[in-house]
């Protein structure tokens, strides 16, 4: 019986290098005797800016986005402080063993003595 996978190396595919990263981006205004010093356009800025402005309907859904994102983010960065907070509380009463708070102490009683 004949075997029909490949035995020998030379039989195998040779496994393929990986890509090239690509090179960064220098704009199209860098001067080539390298100095680099008068040039005031950002190295390595990848997305060059539009040709044009993009219509009306398209600046409204980009800012609506906008918006949602960052009400989101708003509203989370909120929520994780009030935790935060609402956590260091209750550890600082279990290490306390009462309310950690210093003006809701039991003293404030004795001083209207």
């Amino acid at each position: 019986m004949a075997n029909p996978k490949p035995t020998s190396p030379v039989d195998k595919p040779s496994p393929q290098p990986p890509p090239q990263p690509p090179k960064p981006y220098t704009g199209s205004g860098s001067s080539s005797n390298g100095s680099h010093h008068h040039h005031h356009a950002p190295h390595g800025f990848p997305n060059p800016p539009d040709a044009a402005n993009p219509d009306p309907a398209t600046l409204r859904e980009q800012w609506r986005f906008a918006v949602r994102q960052y009400s989101r983010w708003y509203s989370h960065a909120w929520g994780t402080a009030i935790l935060a907070g609402l956590s260091f509380f209750a550890l600082g009463w279990v290490i306390k063993g009462s309310n950690p708070l210093p003006s809701r102490s039991d003293n404030d009683k004795d001083d209207g003595k």
